[in-house]
């Protein structure tokens, strides 16, 4: 097969119906009509000598050889387009963009109120919406261009992206003030955290589900009484309560004086984690989201960004 014999745009489809895997979907988000889409996949198909998407219930499912097209083709795609685009500049000043951060409930209660009266400062037509990262398929979102970065802990996040590290934190035990546990010295043992009533926080797919992997594993006991899928109710949840949580110390520090708590190192002395900004390769080089990328750095990065 021959340069000349494809249509540039056939590739626009193909990553569009890889992201999208419906073909009223694909003909919506590039402005094409459906038969449009179906005509290109044809195309593609006869050019490919192969199937490329399979028509199934849960929506257009990519074969092995469409799999092993998708990451060069997204790579060829950015390039061209940031060729294409060379000119492009990004004013914070003026701009009247809208940027899309993935991110948990714990990154919106820690992150958004310094990043949000920054943006007014510097950048007051710009706006920002915020996705919760377990509730969209990251990887597709984000290799489309509708999530544009992410916070946190997010190990699925590898081939395709870019990554810098913010900062590092450990667990702690959180409790009310005036918890029995509330004392001078800031330190719990074991068998105090084992006789204590817990809540328990799932988060699945922040990657904070480690924290009850690693106690499990070293068989640290725990009285679980209340399991939530998310950190938002946890303040409110101890302030009226003598139960404990295993929360990431910034959310503790974050939660401490509205909620009146306290809180203490982890007893299990729980390893750091390290929580990042992420972002696609295919936008690396994209003026706009260079720019958020600094100022996230800016106002909460502790390690060199050089």
């Amino acid at each position: 097969m021959e340069l000349k014999d494809i249509d540039l745009n056939l590739l626009v489809v193909f990553q569009q119906l890889l992201v999208d895997r419906r073909v009223s979907t694909v003909a919506a988000n590039l402005g094409l009509s459906q038969p449009g889409v179906s005509n290109a996949l044809a195309r593609l198909r006869k050019l490919t000598d192969d199937a490329l998407f399979l028509r199934t219930p849960t929506g257009m499912q990519p074969t092995p050889f469409a799999q092993q097209l998708a990451e060069p083709t997204a790579r060829a795609l950015q390039v061209i387009h940031e060729a294409l685009n060379q000119k492009a500049s990004f004013d914070p000043a003026t701009s009247r963009r809208a940027f899309t951060v993935g991110m948990t409930d714990i990154g919106e209660i820690y992150f958004l109120p310094g990043l949000m009266k920054e943006l007014a400062k510097v950048a007051p037509g710009v706006s920002l919406s915020t996705v919760r990262n377990a509730a969209v398929n990251l990887q597709d979102e984000m290799a489309a261009g509708h999530v544009d970065l992410a916070l946190g802990l997010l190990p699925q996040l590898k081939a395709g992206y870019f990554q810098r590290q913010l900062f590092k934190q450990h667990y702690v035990c959180m409790f009310r003030r005036g918890h029995p546990l509330d004392r001078r010295k800031k330190e719990m043992t074991l068998r105090e955290f084992s006789a204590a009533e817990h809540v328990v926080v799932v988060a699945e797919g922040t990657g904070h589900g480690r924290a009850d992997e690693m106690l499990r594993r070293r068989k640290v006991v725990r009285k679980v009484v209340l399991t939530v899928p998310h950190y938002v109710a946890v303040g409110h949840i101890l302030s009226g309560s003598d139960l404990v949580a295993t929360v990431p110390e910034r959310l503790a520090q974050a939660l401490e004086k509205p909620f009146g708590l306290t809180f203490v190192r982890h007893p299990a002395r729980l390893p750091e984690i390290a929580i990042s900004l992420f972002w696609h390769s295919r936008y690396h080089r994209d003026p706009g989201i260079e720019w958020l990328r600094s100022l996230i750095m800016k106002l909460h990065g502790e390690v060199s960004s050089g």
